[in-house]
């Protein structure tokens, strides 16, 4: 058997980790729809999802040695097409790298623009040690009680290090940004992020002065340096704010498992599958039936 040139391989590892990644984000897809589980626990199955997007661990640990397997299809012919066809290769990687590029630009755009307009909204800054930035003149606009309400949601990002998450998503996002699931992860990280932390403003029975708070912070005619940063998912905010749903605890914990075991079994699963390809590049094994082989092109 010919040896398989590491590009190829390389890419068809890619392509082992991307199919059980896209299976664990549609299994975290299907179990975050459901209301009965609590949006702090959406938004940590959706941080697992991402980060499993973002580190092929399934890929890393392909070196353990699962048991032979005589039903185990050949794995020599795939991926031959890329392997085979030199200028396919080549354009697709030429097409990943321009995106990636443009991606990359995009975050650290973003990144100099959070921090020029800083200020101008109650936000979290930093990575590893956060803290909370109000705007100047806030106490004009919102009332103790309010700004008691906005500083519960913001320590909550504070405490989780939501923006180093964030900026791991993001970084993910400029390799994978071809794939629709990573972009599906980043929004609904953004959406669970801003509810879990309203949780915490439910829970500590504030959740009437933070709708006041959003409500004033959004307003153009009270003050047009908050807009931007208020408005951000506000109408399934307040949504949440005044009518919490009740969670159930069996079902949380039931769901959790679930994706749990899914996101193990994918994890496993991508490390056997990614075996077993090395296994077969380097011809440790062949499955294929003596008539398969006679059939070959100049086999005798």
């Amino acid at each position: 058997m010919t040896d398989l040139p590491t590009l190829p391989v390389l890419t068809r590892g890619v392509e082992i980790h991307l199919a059980f990644a896209s299976l664990v984000a549609l299994a975290a897809l299907l179990i975050t729809s459901s209301q009965r589980v609590s949006a702090t626990t959406k938004y940590w199955i959706w941080v697992a999802t991402s980060i499993n997007f973002v580190l092929p661990t399934g890929v890393l640990v392909d070196r353990f040695r699962p048991p032979d397997a005589s039903w185990v299809l050949p794995l020599e012919d795939f991926g031959n097409t890329i392997a085979r066809t030199r200028g396919l290769g080549a354009a697709l990687a030429a097409v990943w790298a321009f995106g990636a590029a443009v991606m990359l630009a995009r975050l650290v755009l973003r990144i100099g623009g959070s921090r020029s307009v800083g200020g101008g909204a109650p936000a979290v800054e930093g990575l590893l040690r956060p803290r909370i930035s109000l705007p100047a003149g806030i106490e004009r606009v919102l009332t103790a009680p309010e700004i008691d309400a906005v500083l519960l949601h913001e320590r909550t990002h504070a405490r989780r290090r939501d923006n180093l998450i964030r900026l791991i998503h993001e970084i993910g996002l400029c390799v994978f940004w071809f794939h629709p699931f990573a972009w599906l992860a980043g929004s609904r990280l953004s959406l669970y992020r801003e509810l879990s932390c309203d949780e915490s403003v439910i829970r500590g029975a504030r959740a009437d002065d933070l709708v006041s708070a959003l409500a004033k912070l959004a307003n153009p005619a009270e003050t047009l340096l908050l807009q931007a940063g208020a408005s951000a998912f506000l109408a399934d905010r307040i949504a949440s704010l005044s009518m919490p749903r009740p969670i159930s605890r069996t079902a949380n914990a039931l769901l959790t498992a679930i994706f749990g075991a899914i996101l193990l079994a994918g994890i496993v699963g991508s490390a056997f599958q990614s075996n077993l390809m090395h296994r077969a590049a380097r011809g440790e094994f062949c499955s294929r039936v003596p008539g398969d082989l006679a059939a070959r092109p100049g086999a005798k």
